[in-house]
């Protein structure tokens, strides 16, 4: 069987995904503009939400797109947004110049292209990554950069570069991958090599080391996930073979939860009390597990597991009861939250690595071949549209007000129902009347 259970206490709510939605769209109101902004990876919370309304469903090269520009070197970081810029990581010169790229959102206009780094070997990387794959962060006026072992940064929204740090005395083997989170003035981020594993804060104003946490374990590429759970604050950060709690002012551990997994790349989502993650390579487990406890939770924290459908590389969703994952081979599944037990499975084609987002009451599941498949949450599959854009897209979309950016191998795209509304002067592409919405 699939899915094992242990020690899962808690109730199912009625129409929880209704609820969730809600909860969301009151979440962003009391933040204050975090619907206006796409800040990090995944969004405002950093868990594939969006509050944005009147998106698509349909759209193509010449349907519902207010712009699309070509954009320089390559990287599969994903866009993030503020104040009208968007900014990216980019690698030119064959990933010898690490450079961060910032765009007007209302015309997609270059308005910062810096080289951040400059080097001499960047070393290789995987068929599926790039040398720019870490998402930036943006906070008030400061864009943080991060390039796995190559270093990190910090720019001004005017594109001047205020500090970078030197190299991460780390083998990354397959090029950087986890982005960076921000936790009051600290930057952290995961460095789990092939050789030594580490956990590190820097004082976002000087880039200096305020912790770093030694750990044990094979090369992993993910994310951490700032929770609060019992009252406890919390950096989550999934490793090889075992996923950490740390306190995220000190690095002192909290727990941690074993397994086998190794080049572990989703980042965690959390609800119902539980974390939920996958362990990565060679064969992935889908974990929930409880978010208190202290030292090794293994054998008391588990609420259920997995390994059908499990991602290996795309993070899961978490819509209010129901938990959506897409394994990395295009087979999409909603799973009970709590309980782990299986509403509907659906191959829906192509290869993943994009992690999904919800948008407007819908689900966008973007595969690698440029296909966004849009569903419907709910119990039973309902799929509403497949979109196709040129090109290759491994990077995750960002969603602000009535508009989605995605980043392809070779363009990046704004995706609105009014293309015109967002075009202000520039001249767009020509769009057809949607018939969906």
């Amino acid at each position: 069987m699939p899915i094992k259970r242990r020690q899962a206490p808690f109730r199912r709510l009625a129409g929880s995904r209704y609820l969730m939605l809600a909860a969301v769209a009151t979440m962003c109101a009391r933040h204050g503009g975090a619907e206006e902004e796409w800040p990090q990876f995944r969004g405002p919370h950093a868990q594939g939400h969006a509050s944005g309304t009147h998106l698509p469903i349909t759209w193509s090269e010449s349907e519902n797109i207010a712009w699309k520009v070509a954009v320089d070197g390559r990287g599969w970081s994903s866009p993030v947004i503020r104040s009208n810029q968007i900014w990216m990581t980019a690698a030119t010169d064959e990933g010898r110049s690490l450079r961060a790229v910032c765009r007007d959102t209302d015309t997609g206009r270059l308005k910062h292209n810096v080289e951040i780094f400059r080097l001499e070997d960047p070393g290789s990387i995987h068929s599926k990554n790039s040398h720019a794959s870490p998402t930036p962060v943006l906070q008030d006026d400061r864009v943080y950069v991060h390039f796995g072992a190559h270093g990190t940064a910090c720019l001004s929204s005017s594109g001047q570069i205020l500090w970078r740090t030197e190299p991460w005395p780390y083998n990354h083997r397959h090029g950087p991958a986890g982005s960076p989170v921000l936790q009051d003035d600290l930057l952290i981020f995961s460095c789990d090599g092939t050789d030594v594993q580490f956990v590190v804060a820097l004082d976002k104003r000087t880039g200096q080391v305020c912790w770093k946490t030694d750990r044990e374990g094979p090369m992993a590429y993910s994310t951490p996930l700032v929770i609060r759970a019992a009252g406890v604050l919390q950096l989550v950060s999934p490793g090889g073979d075992q996923i950490v709690s740390y306190d995220p002012l000190t690095g002192d551990v909290i727990w941690r939860f074993r397994y086998t997994g190794y080049s572990v790349v989703p980042r965690p989502v959390f609800g119902h009390g539980l974390i939920y993650f996958s362990s990565g390579f060679n064969d992935a487990v889908l974990y929930a597990i409880r978010a208190g406890g202290r030292g090794d939770v293994t054998d008391t924290h588990l609420a259920w597991e997995r390994s059908r459908g499990a991602p290996h590389t795309p993070s899961p969703l978490l819509v209010g009861g129901e938990l959506y994952i897409v394994s990395d081979n295009g087979v999409a599944t909603c799973l009970d939250a709590v309980h782990g037990s299986e509403h509907w499975r659906k191959r829906i084609g192509g290869n993943f690595s994009s992690s999904p987002v919800l948008a407007d009451g819908h689900i966008y599941l973007l595969n690698e071949e440029g296909v966004m498949t849009v569903i419907t949450p709910g119990t039973e599959y309902q799929e509403l549209a497949k979109n196709r854009l040129e090109g290759r897209t491994l990077a995750s979309p960002a969603v602000v007000g009535r508009a989605m950016f995605l980043r392809s191998e070779t363009h990046l795209y704004r995706i609105q129902r009014d293309p015109a509304a967002a075009s202000h002067g520039s001249r767009p592409i020509p769009s057809l009347v949607n018939a969906r919405r």
